[in-house]
């Protein structure tokens, strides 16, 4: 299934070189996040500070610590001040998440972090593949206003994951953005996007880089020819 127009990418980064390697190469959007070992946290003050020093949106990651999603009152006090930090320093959006602790969406919790966004778009990130039902997780992220959802069809990834993505944007039926993330690759965009009928892609495009030894043993950073490959594939679409 081809849509209307071309499909949009948005890479998913730690940095700001790293989000400029990505920009340079054809990104549409940026998460800008840190520690995406671990699935990501927020990004240093420091770091949101050059967010309007990036030419295209970028979405930044409202997460407190690695872990669960079960938030207590003091993680919800510090989202929001992050939250008014990314707002502050330019960002479209935020990305975020929280359970309750039998695995469904904290629609309070969620209503409240809302709440002080100020205007900023909403992802619903990947706490939602971990939800029991999909289907009332997906109604209620509709309710409560976020534009989009990040997931993998509740896979590994998103590949393994196409059949749920592609019932996932059926029910959606336009009514907020359903974005396939995990294991993305210019090698499988193609179908993943022709299975599932995706508007958008979320990719990382990583690479190693091996400089150093012991604790400064190298890292993983953007591969802006992965970015490239990956907009070439899209562009057919």
């Amino acid at each position: 299934m081809m849509t209307a127009t071309q499909p949009l990418l948005e890479i998913c980064v730690e940095s700001f070189d790293d989000a400029m390697v990505a920009v340079r190469a054809g990104a549409d959007r940026i998460e800008y996040c840190a520690a995406l070992a671990v699935g990501g946290v927020t990004p240093s003050a420091g770091a949101l500070a050059h967010l309007r020093d990036i030419p295209v949106p970028c979405q930044v990651m409202i997460r407190p610590r690695p872990g669960d999603f079960i938030y207590g009152p003091a993680d919800v006090e510090m989202m929001k001040h992050d939250i008014a930090l990314a707002r502050d320093h330019g960002a479209e959006g935020i990305v975020i998440g929280a359970a309750m602790p039998d695995g469904r969406l904290d629609r309070d919790m969620l209503a409240d972090l809302l709440s002080v966004a100020g205007g900023l778009g909403a992802t619903l990130h990947r706490v939602f593949d971990a939800v029991p039902d999909p289907f009332d997780a997906l109604e209620g992220a509709i309710d409560l206003g976020f534009d989009r959802i990040l997931t993998s069809g509740q896979q590994p990834t998103a590949e393994q994951g196409a059949d749920m993505i592609a019932r996932l944007i059926t029910q959606a039926d336009g009514r907020i953005t359903i974005l396939p993330g995990s294991g993305i690759t210019p090698e499988n965009a193609a179908k993943l996007l022709r299975t599932t009928g995706a508007a958008e892609l979320h990719a990382s495009c990583k690479k190693a880089n091996p400089v150093g030894d012991g604790y400064a043993a190298g890292r993983v950073e953007t591969d802006g020819d992965i970015v490239r490959r990956l907009k070439v594939v899209m562009a057919g679409f």
